[in-house]
């Protein structure tokens, strides 16, 4: 066969081979670029599924009237406390657990709310207050709502004489709180005498009232029951620091508008923040620096 010949038959011969080569290229081009979009697709799926479950993480721990941790969250959170206190025992240290303190804080006087401005309105009263209790407290702790007018505070590396601080400032608090006025007018000054509400704690620390949070519970409820017997407005503690006197264990603190507890001196330069309900892993661990954070304000009616 002569060259011309030979050429053509071979053009001949590769022309379909070419085609056939380009189809495949241009269907693997479609492929991938199909592929790409499909990831991205999912990729954002993924995001989306990421957010909405720590939205529900956050809603599973967060109490819907106060706007603070729940009891749920609050039994982990000890629960993980204890135990981090409890390996710190057996760490290189050898020093013994870490301090941890828990206060039990019953809320006295909503009833007059109640029956002046109805359950809803009396409710966004609470949560305002709650949320300037967690404005108190360090962000390394942790404040939920126990059960109705009742608050559990997790103080941890905090012993005896930290948590009688915590306990004053927010006895303190309470009474000094300005409630919320719904009034068109100039708004009322505050009564020279408090706001007709009232708060006793109850305090137990770790390891001297125990090391389970079921008996540091008990203890705190009972040194929370003698703070009501004792008339409220002041705390109790079962613990026996050596270096304080029983008798000051259960002390009303300082009522004048123009002087704050003790701890409103020694703790004023430690913010704390709201309860993460408002954003951020409801398990986080604690952190060591403090930053303001800013009272969400409440609405009149609470679902």
């Amino acid at each position: 066969m002569s060259t011309p010949l030979l050429v053509q038959a071979l053009a001949a011969l590769s022309a379909p081979a070419l085609a056939g080569a380009t189809v495949l290229g241009l269907r693997g081009r479609r492929a991938r670029a199909t592929a790409a979009a499909g990831a991205e697709r999912l990729l954002a799926r993924i995001a989306e599924l990421e957010e909405r479950c720590a939205e529900l993480e956050r809603t599973a721990s967060c109490d819907p009237l106060t706007g603070v941790w729940n009891y749920r969250h609050l039994q982990l959170t000890l629960d993980r406390e204890i135990e981090r206190a409890r390996r710190a025992e057996h760490s290189d240290q050898g020093d013994g657990p870490r301090p941890l303190a828990v206060l039990m804080l019953s809320i006295a006087g909503f009833d007059a709310v109640v029956a002046e401005h109805g359950r809803g309105r009396a409710g966004a009263v609470l949560r305002d207050l709650a949320q300037r209790l967690a404005m108190e407290i360090r962000r390394a702790d942790t404040l939920g709502r126990y059960s109705g007018e009742e608050f559990l505070v997790v103080l941890p590396d905090t012993g005896a004489e930290g948590a009688a601080q915590v306990a004053e400032r927010l006895v303190w608090s309470v009474r000094r709180h300005l409630l919320l006025d719904w009034s068109s007018g100039t708004r009322a000054p505050r009564p020279a005498h408090g706001n007709g509400l009232t708060a006793a704690v109850g305090i137990a620390v770790l390891p001297e009232d125990g090391t389970h949070a079921a008996v540091l519970l008990r203890t705190a409820d009972t040194a929370l029951a003698e703070a009501r017997a004792a008339g409220g407005d002041c705390w109790r503690s079962t613990a026996r620091p050596p270096d304080r006197a029983a008798a000051g264990r259960c002390a009303p603190v300082a009522s004048g508008p123009e002087q704050g507890p003790t701890a409103e001196r020694n703790r004023s330069e430690k913010p704390g923040s709201l309860s993460a309900c408002a954003g951020g892993d409801p398990l986080a661990q604690p952190v060591t620096s403090h930053t303001p954070a800013t009272v969400a304000v409440p609405r009149d009616v609470l679902s």
